[in-house]
């Protein structure tokens, strides 16, 4: 590939430390709403999910030679089933569930090393990956406006209390972020989620729903509240969480190849070759388990990362490395992790509305740009399937402990439907998720 004139920093090119500090913190913030967002939602450390964020970026790059500039953050598919998980089986079932899934990446990664990458996009053509993926964001959707709505989200149904208040909080933030995202420029346009966090904060603040308490009696020095196997916890094998959480990760693997490949057009660099999708899954498996180990929500590649790349230019794995070690450091100031504990749950709600919604939109935009033809029965039939047992809320249970539901059934049944269905395409380039031809 040719070099890029407008270059400002390339991959292995090393920035004076001016420009190190300075865009290693612009490329955090980039990723820091969505990242402590998750944890928020699932009931987990904002602080860990920092520090699981850094050392997994951290090891993304070792295990990838330091050849693939990206940065690793909270995964949004693994919400639902995270939520349910910590309540039907405790942080032992649910870590150890995250720990399995990374364990299934390496699995993907041996696999794709051994026989290429073409057997994946076979499982997950357009057709399966775009609705599954809207299940996601829809799936969500009750969770958005409950928070949105509500001064008590996550009572029973019978106690929540409507509050105008919040939910003007939460539409104001709505507002900001979509301002932000329409009309600022450069680099301000990439980080709408932390511009509409902050508005959302001071306007919530203003009107009197802001706990600054918690903030005040904060230390500066804090170590972040780590849940440790066999210190915290003792680990416990669920089929039931497993089968909840794992099959997600069908999901995320079909996201992080689609990263690759469009990094690869953004860096000018052929990545899906050098290092290689087995490197690059390898490590963010290895992401996802050190995660578990500490606590935090799995992690994946941002769409974030990419975009700040494409804007700045700058491609230099120096400043992804910077961006994990800030986000380490930041994990240990107790005054951060109170001002995230503090935010609202009216503004999370906000920013949940926009962040879930684009989820969806984005299996939506899958299928309209791999031009799915829903005039045939095969395509109606697997993608209807998908939807409505995964926003139902479908269920199997086997025994009182086992049972696979929600979007971990959607998906295991649409990737059955497309392997059994008649009229699966022959051709490569008609399965090819991403419009990619694969180079041996």
């Amino acid at each position: 590939m040719g070099k890029n004139q407008n270059l400002v920093l390339d991959i292995h090119e090393k920035p004076n430390f001016s420009q190190w500090i300075t865009l290693s913190i612009q490329h955090l913030f980039a990723m820091f709403g969505s990242t402590v967002l998750v944890p928020v939602l699932v009931g987990l450390s904002p602080a860990v999910a920092l520090a699981s964020s850094g050392l997994g970026t951290l090891a993304y790059l070792l295990i990838t030679k330091g050849r693939v500039p990206a940065y690793l953050g909270s995964s949004f598919a693994f919400i639902v089933p995270l939520g349910i998980a910590k309540v039907a089986g405790g942080p032992g079932a649910m870590m150890l569930a995250t720990f399995i899934s990374g364990i299934v990446y390496g699995i993907v990664a041996l696999s794709i090393n051994k026989f290429g990458y073409r057997w994946l996009m076979r499982l997950l053509p357009p057709v399966v990956a775009g609705p599954i993926i809207m299940v996601i964001g829809l799936g969500l959707a009750g969770t958005a406006v409950g928070m949105s709505m509500y001064k008590n989200f996550g009572a029973p149904a019978q106690e929540l209390i409507y509050s105008t208040k919040h939910i003007l909080v939460a539409l104001s933030t709505v507002a900001i972020t979509i301002i932000a995202s329409t009309y600022f420029k450069g680099f301000l346009k990439l980080i709408p989620i932390l511009f509409g966090i902050v508005g959302g904060y001071i306007i919530a603040a203003l009107a009197g729903i802001v706990n600054f308490s918690i903030v005040m009696e904060a230390k500066w020095f804090e170590i972040p509240n780590l849940t440790l196997p066999f210190v915290s916890y003792d680990p416990s094998f669920s089929w039931s969480i497993v089968l909840l959480i794992v099959p997600v990760a069908i999901v995320t693997l079909a996201e992080h190849i689609g990263h690759q490949l469009v990094l690869s057009k953004v860096v000018n660099r052929d990545l899906v070759a050098d290092p290689g999708l087995d490197r690059s899954i390898l490590g963010d498996g290895v992401s996802i388990i050190i995660a578990s180990l500490i606590g935090g929500p799995p992690t994946t590649t941002y769409g974030e990362n990419i975009g700040v790349l494409a804007i700045t230019r700058a491609y230099s794995v120096y400043v992804i490395g910077g961006a994990g070690v800030f986000a380490l450091c930041f994990s240990f100031i107790g005054k951060v992790s109170a001002f995230l504990n503090s935010i609202p749950q009216a503004v999370m709600g906000g920013v949940s509305i926009i962040l879930f919604g684009i989820i969806a939109s984005s299996g939506l935009r899958m299928l309209v740009e791999h031009k799915v033809d829903f005039g045939d029965n095969r395509n109606l039939l697997i993608s209807s399937v998908i939807l409505v047992i995964g926003i139902g809320g479908a269920f199997i249970k086997f025994t009182p402990e086992f049972e696979l539901s929600g979007m971990a059934l959607a998906a295991i049944i649409g990737v059955i439907l497309n392997l059994v269905l008649p009229g699966r395409p022959k051709d490569d380039s008609e399965l090819d998720l991403f419009g990619e031809v694969e180079k041996e």
